[in-house]
This record gives structure tokens, sequence and C-alpha cells, in this order.
């Protein structure tokens, strides 16, 4: 099992909650557990007035896992330290990925497009939404890595939006959903210690059926939006990206981690409807 923290040097509630694991003494009753804290460079740049500036040093890191990309010489800092760590990521069956958000938004657990990324997320039980998704136009992320993207590989992974970057409780939901991970899939027997967070029968899926990406550095959405906004119209107007309008394509359309100022080739916003 692997779980990754610091794959954006500004998201640090993975670390604290990995950190917090390693410092309790932790031993898994089964299995091998890796913990990995990925982008230490642009995290050790971070300045509190700037928070976004350290995302990343040269690239996203959360961009860059093609296979192919990979095997080729390194480019950047991101780049030299995902080469780094592709011989534990080869190994891993199961993936959690911890992150934060820009904007203030409720938890979610991105699953991936296969089933076997929501079955993960079911049995995880919290946060309460799932998101079903493809992924992005500017790159893999590690939760989609080889055999993570499989769907005849039995591996596993989720990627977990634990809430705004600057959140004291994304922390906790880190901490939280980690134990919940471990517990789910038997790396221990033991029950998780106390999380805060009530177990809830029902999750709520989003399948994305369409990932809009920035084509002009003019994109804006009309009104403010954070984290997850339900349009309840089909055709409604939500953005403008230079002369091209972006609209949703059916009723009750659920718009997904809006970007506050996606450059071109970036994912401004993943549109989905509810299907659990």
């Amino acid at each position: 099992m692997l779980l990754t923290a610091l794959v954006h040097g500004n998201e640090a509630c993975g670390a604290i909650a990995l950190a917090r694991l390693l410092d309790s003494g932790f031993s898994p009753d089964r299995g091998i557990v890796t913990a990995i804290f990925a982008n230490v460079d642009a995290f050790l740049q971070m300045d509190p007035a700037k928070p976004w500036q350290s995302r990343y040093v040269d690239e996203d890191m959360n961009r860059l896992w093609d296979p192919g990309r990979l095997a080729a010489p390194a480019t950047s800092v991101e780049h030299r330290r995902a080469k780094a760590l592709v011989p534990l990521v080869d190994q891993a069956d199961i993936l959690l990925d911890l992150h934060s958000m820009h904007q203030r938004g409720e938890p979610m657990l991105l699953a991936g497009p296969l089933e076997k990324g929501v079955s993960l997320a079911r049995a995880v039980g919290r946060p309460r939404l799932v998101v079903r998704d493809a992924g992005h136009a500017a790159g893999p992320r590690l939760r989609d890595y080889r055999q993570f993207g499989d769907p005849a590989s039995p591996a596993a992974a989720l990627l977990v939006e634990c809430g705004q970057h600057s959140d004291p409780t994304a922390a906790d939901i880190a901490w939280a959903t980690t134990w919940r991970l471990l517990a789910a899939v038997g790396v221990i027997d033991a029950p998780r210690p106390e999380d805060g967070i009530a177990d809830d029968d029902h999750q709520t899926v989003i399948e994305v059926t369409e990932a809009v990406t920035a084509r002009t550095e003019r994109f804006r959405f009309l009104r403010p939006l954070q984290g997850i906004a339900r349009v309840p119209d089909r055709g409604t107007l939500v953005a403008i990206d230079g002369y091209r309008e972006v609209r949703t394509p059916y009723d009750d359309c659920i718009l997904v981690m809006p970007a506050t100022r996606p450059a071109p080739g970036h994912t401004a916003v993943r549109l989905g409807r509810v299907v659990a």
C-alpha cells in the first residue's frame, strides 16, 4: 500500500497526516505500507502569502504519470522526482493520494473512471462525495498510473481532496481517510482511531462526462463557484473562454472543482451528473 502526500507542494494536509501516522509508531498487521512525501522541493519554497506559487517548482507533478514520459530523460525537478518514485509506485497494489483544494468545498474521493475505484471508495465509506472521472487533458495523474488505470489489474487507487489548503480540518480528513482505507483493505485488524467523522451509509457518486479544458487565458466563470455546484437547467451558460461559450449539457449538471484561473491547456471545470 502506498500513501502519498505533497504531490503538490502547497497541499500540506496529507503531510501532516502521514507525519502523525509515522510518529504514532504505526505498524501494519499485514502487507507493506510505504509513505511518500513527494514534492518536497516545492513544499520548501512555500510562502504563506503566495501559497499557489509553491504548488510545484517547474511543472505539475500530477500530470506526469505516463510510462513513456517517465522513461524519457528528466526535464524538470518534478520529472526527476517522479522517475525516482517509479520503482515504489510500480510495486503498489493500493494507492491513497492525499490532496487539498484551492477553494472551499466539501471533501471528495476521486475514484477514476473504473468500477474498481468506485468499489474501493465505497469500502472506505467517507468522504460522502465520490467523483468518477477520467483525469486531465494536460496529463495523467498518479492515481491513473499503469496498474491503477488498467481494468484487468486488481490494483486500485483513490485521490482524496480533503478540503481547502488553509482549513485545519483538512488534515483531520486526511488522517481519517488514511485509517479507513487501511482497515477497508485489511492492512490493519484493529479498529481505526476515533476520527470524529460519522459513518454514512449513503455516498453520492458523480460521474464526470466532460472535463472542460481552458483554451485561452480569458477563461472566466459567470458567477463565483466553489467545490461542487449544481446547475438545474440544460444549456445554462456557466463560463466564457475567449469567444467560446461553456454551457451545461444536461439538466441537473454538477460542476466539479472549478479552477480559479485555469491556464490554457489545463482543466477549468469538470461537468458531471449524479449516478448513485
